[in-house]
């Protein structure tokens, strides 16, 4: 137990995968009681997080001091950049690789949004949803909402009333960490309920695809995401890329949840030194529109069925495509089912048939296991990453010394 303590997160992880890999291979009948630890620990991040999130921001909103300068433009800036040029890209790849689809049944009944303004509509009532009713169904929009209007309010008042919040800040804050603690345990459990229930064989058929789609959310994460922070603080940029992937990316790929990743999110900020009244605001923002991701998915699966029905596609629908992905991305999270049901969306671009598109986000559910892991882990990390650039680009500009080779 001595040994297991001294290790570090990211080590039990791996020791944890590897466990359950071998565990679900060798004994999966036998190792099937095991699923419950990922249940467990997904619902516990999912429960603490909306909570953690109204006390974070409604603490550092109360607290903060006049003239104190956040960096939440170039953070929202970097988000809606980092999404587009993901959407972009998976627009590009698309091209020099044209995949098609043998389309699937089973999402027609599904809802799917009409059209942008329609995503844009159900954010906005999200904002201004009870309270109560946001935090138990984890809608991060209405809970920045409110706290960020609470913070305001509580800005004049006592000392003592500021104390109590704070403190109830950090207790949050101490349960989240005695529930990461858990994520070796938690993601032995969803890893072998992943392989006994899935498997890879219907994953299969679909390899190009999962193809041209990983290998876009992997190109975006090791080479756009690293120009754009390099560009920003003009430092080599991996040792703080690799840190984000290691510390978040890999929980993230695991609980698939954005939402459950936040308290991941929110040590990890704290372990870079990053200045709270910021981070407690931008990575629960960013859990909503810092969407790369999905902008990829929305891509790459538009541009497969438009591939499979043989419709042909000029550059300037091209780009439209890459400003309709991400801007369907960011709106991604008000929209239950996420990015697979805004796929119909930018399908309309294109006059393919609300029907035909409905089949799409079938062979995106078919996909789903391995998909929506790659998404939220790109998603996830990148909240982290754009954060820290943003303010170690303002520590440059201030003339203050920034060792990036430390994030590592």
């Amino acid at each position: 137990m001595k040994k297991w303590n001294q290790m570090s997160l990211v080590k039990q992880i791996i020791v944890g995968l590897i466990v359950s890999i071998i565990l679900a291979v060798t004994i999966p009948e036998a190792a099937k009681p095991v699923v419950i630890l990922g249940s467990l620990f997904v619902g516990a991040l999912k429960a603490i997080a909306p909570v953690l999130v109204l006390f974070l921001v409604m603490s550092a909103i109360a607290q903060q001091k006049s003239g104190h300068q956040t960096n939440m433009k170039s953070i929202i800036f970097l988000y809606l950049l980092g999404t587009f040029l993901a959407g972009l890209i998976a627009v590009i790849v698309s091209f020099i690789f044209p995949v098609g689809l043998t389309l699937a049944k089973g999402a027609e009944e599904l809802a799917a949004p009409g059209g942008v303004v329609e995503v844009l509509k159900t954010l906005l009532i999200n904002v201004v949803d009870n309270p109560v009713k946001a935090i138990y169904n984890g809608n991060y929009i209405g809970i920045l909402a409110w706290a960020i209007v609470l913070g305001v309010a509580l800005k004049n008042a006592s000392d003592t009333t500021k104390t109590m919040i704070s403190n109830f800040s950090d207790a949050v804050s101490k349960v989240v960490t005695w529930v990461i603690k858990f994520a070796p345990f938690g993601i032995m459990g969803l890893v072998i309920e992943s392989i006994t229930t899935n498997g890879i064989e219907s994953l299969l058929s679909y390899g190009k695809l999962l193809l041209v789609l990983i290998g876009c959310m992997i190109f975006v994460a090791l080479v756009v995401n690293p120009i754009i922070v390099f560009a920003a603080i003009l430092q080599y940029p991996y040792p703080l890329v690799f840190k984000c992937i290691r510390e978040s990316a890999i929980t993230a790929f695991f609980t698939r949840s954005s939402a459950a990743n936040i308290p991941v999110n929110m040590r990890l900020c704290e372990k870079l030194g990053l200045d709270k009244d910021t981070y407690s605001v931008s990575i629960p923002l960013g859990a909503t529109i810092n969407m790369a991701g999905a902008a990829v998915t929305i891509s790459v699966l538009t541009l497969a069925a438009v591939n499979t029905l043989g419709i042909q596609v000029d550059i300037p629908t091209a780009i439209i495509l890459s400003v309709l992905s991400a801007v369907c991305a960011c709106g991604a999270s008000g929209v239950a089912g996420g990015s697979l049901l805004l796929i119909p969306l930018a399908c309309s671009l294109f006059g393919i048939p609300a029907d035909v598109a409905m089949k799409v986000v079938g062979v995106g559910f078919i996909i789903g296991v391995l998909q929506d892991s790659f998404e939220t882990a790109l998603n996830s990390s990148t909240d982290v990453l754009f954060t820290a650039t943003a303010e170690f680009k303002k520590r440059r500009k201030e003339g203050k010394n920034i060792d990036i080779q430390k994030a590592s």
